[in-house]
């Protein structure tokens, strides 16, 4: 069992950032990968951002050139920067993590909000 408990959403400019952190508890050490989802209202969920155990990362296209996802792995957190934040990534953001065993554990979702 993994509990996965998110933070850093809020309201900001667009053309501003945020940081979102992740902090799973738990299992920690059966974790493959650490990821971010999002989902705006009326749409479906989007992948943003992954991080692997074996250090590899990838962001979605929607938010290449702005969005980067590292781990602390001193503090075992992930975080994902939002740089040059659009209306359009208005969302709420959901922390998982994938666990060996094909297992995934959800976070509560942090709300992200850009204005205009």
């Amino acid at each position: 069992q993994v509990q996965v408990v998110e933070s850093g959403g809020g309201l900001v400019q667009a053309g501003g950032s945020l940081r979102l952190s992740c902090a799973p508890s738990g299992s920690v050490l059966a974790i493959l990968a650490l990821g971010w989802y999002r989902q705006a209202p009326g749409k479906s969920r989007e992948l943003v951002a992954i991080f692997n155990s074996d250090g590899h990362s990838r962001v979605g296209s929607s938010v290449e050139g702005r969005f980067t996802i590292s781990k602390d792995s001193a503090k075992n957190t992930v975080y994902l920067q939002m740089n040059s934040l659009k209306p359009e990534d208005t969302a709420v953001y959901y922390c998982y993590a994938d666990l060996r065993g094909g297992s995934r554990f959800w976070g509560q979702g942090t709300q992200v909000a850009v204005s205009s």
